[in-house]
């Protein structure tokens, strides 16, 4: 009993820390693949607009990344949904900016509140959908 309890610290401690380390790379990824500034805006400019759109991007790719976790039969398993579902996260981003919304960013530069919402919402159900797909 005492061991089954340990390997179950301990594989928390494995899944919770890659799982950290995934949202720092998802955060470096994302912000590097928009061309505004996500972090310039929120702390130096108190943009909400641009805090909803990338909130909503951390929340959705931390959905697909629970479902990661949940879903996988090992580490190198859930590593590799990880990358998937960050890849899908964004292609998403891609995908408003160059096809449903091409003036995205300059709408959350100027702090636009429903280009926000809808990058926001969008990003959480590109997430969910991550999410519900990653089963075997």
């Amino acid at each position: 009993m005492e061991h089954n309890l340990l390997t179950a610290v301990a594989n928390f401690g494995l899944y919770f820390g890659l799982s950290i380390v995934f949202l720092v790379v998802f955060k470096f990824a994302y912000t590097f693949i928009t061309p505004h500034d996500e972090w310039k805006l929120i702390k130096e400019e108190k943009s909400t607009s641009a805090a909803i759109g990338f909130g909503g991007a951390i929340l959705g790719f931390s959905l697909a990344l629970a479902s990661a976790a949940t879903n996988s039969v090992s580490v190198v398993d859930f590593a590799t949904w990880g990358l998937i579902a960050l890849v899908a996260q964004c292609v998403a981003f891609a995908i408003i900016r160059f096809g449903f919304m091409p003036k995205i960013v300059q709408r959350i530069e100027d702090n636009e509140i429903s280009a926000g919402v809808m990058l926001g919402v969008i990003n959480v159900s590109i997430g969910v959908l991550n999410a519900a797909c990653m089963s075997y």
